[in-house]
């Protein structure tokens, strides 16, 4: 079993499941409404794995079932976390039927969403395990999404980078070139912010590195850089300031992850968990 996220209260995520609710159901499920049996009110359904993963999102799943009734039953036969195998049952769900039908699409879309990535983000963790880099997320996320899509690679093994831009300073190659280098930037940055913010340094080079070492960057971030020039990075860094931060990004593969890990650096950013994973096939069977 993996790691345990924590989900934002319901009072952030409600809005967001109502919003998609009503999305789904528009001013009405016409199937549900004219062909539920009159007199059959309630019933028991049984959510089934179609493909191996980790489950997550039963939380949400079974909080967008109790959206639409109050009194649907949501159990968790596979815990949150917990990888399951096809043919596995998962959930199983009792209550008003037509809550069942009409919560079915938007609480496994978010389910198998959250699984795939809990499940890439998995695979990557393992190529390092035995290392001493930790894997972090990105804001490269489906608009509406976020929270959710972070929580599940939390759940995956990995750890959150800032989920937005009020987080922490992050100064980016786009960044450099407006303030006119990196001392500009960050001597500006550091004159404004709240005391606990830290302040993050995109490098491309070794010039860049000791650049953000002379104005006393928190992270530096080691951007693109091959392998042999990382080393070197990495080796100045420890040598000059041991309290800083080092966070390597940029052409992270399964096939990469392991020699980036190698040069030493304490994070390596990966958005791939989040853009390039797949949705773990879930389905829904009614058992009346």
């Amino acid at each position: 079993m993996t790691k345990f996220g924590v989900l934002p209260p319901w009072l952030v995520l409600d809005p967001l499941l109502r919003g998609w609710l009503l999305e789904d159901i528009g001013r009405g499920d016409r199937t549900t409404n004219t062909l539920l049996v009159e007199g059959v009110t309630s019933g028991t359904a049984k959510w089934i794995a179609k493909a191996p993963g980790i489950i997550t999102g039963l939380p949400v799943a079974a909080r967008v079932f109790q959206i639409l009734n109050e009194n649907v039953s949501f159990t968790a036969v596979t815990p949150e976390g917990a990888r399951c195998e096809p043919g596995q049952v998962v959930a199983k769900i009792h209550g008003s039927l037509d809550a069942l039908l009409m919560g079915e699409r938007v609480a496994l879309n978010l389910a198998m969403r959250l699984s795939g990535i809990a499940t890439l983000t998995n695979i990557y963790v393992e190529k390092i395990a035995d290392l001493t880099a930790r894997l972090v997320d990105t804001r490269k996320t489906t608009p509406g999404l976020r929270l959710l899509e972070k929580y599940a690679t939390v759940v995956g093994g990995a750890i959150n980078h800032r989920v937005g831009l009020d987080d922490a300073v992050m100064i980016k190659d786009n960044h450099i070139a407006a303030a006119g280098g990196i001392g500009e930037a960050i001597g500006r940055v550091r004159s404004q912010i709240p005391y606990p913010l830290t302040i993050e340094v995109e490098t491309e080079s070794l010039e860049q590195v000791k650049e953000a070492l002379q104005h006393q960057a928190d992270i530096i971030m080691l951007d693109n850089m091959p392998l042999d020039m990382m080393h070197q990075a990495v080796q100045l860094i420890r040598q000059q300031d041991s309290r800083v931060k080092i966070e390597a990004s940029g052409n992270v593969t399964l096939e990469t992850i392991r020699g980036i890990a190698e040069t030493g650096v304490d994070y390596i950013s990966s958005s791939a968990p989040i853009t390039q994973s797949k949705w773990l096939d879930l389905s829904m069977r009614i058992v009346l």
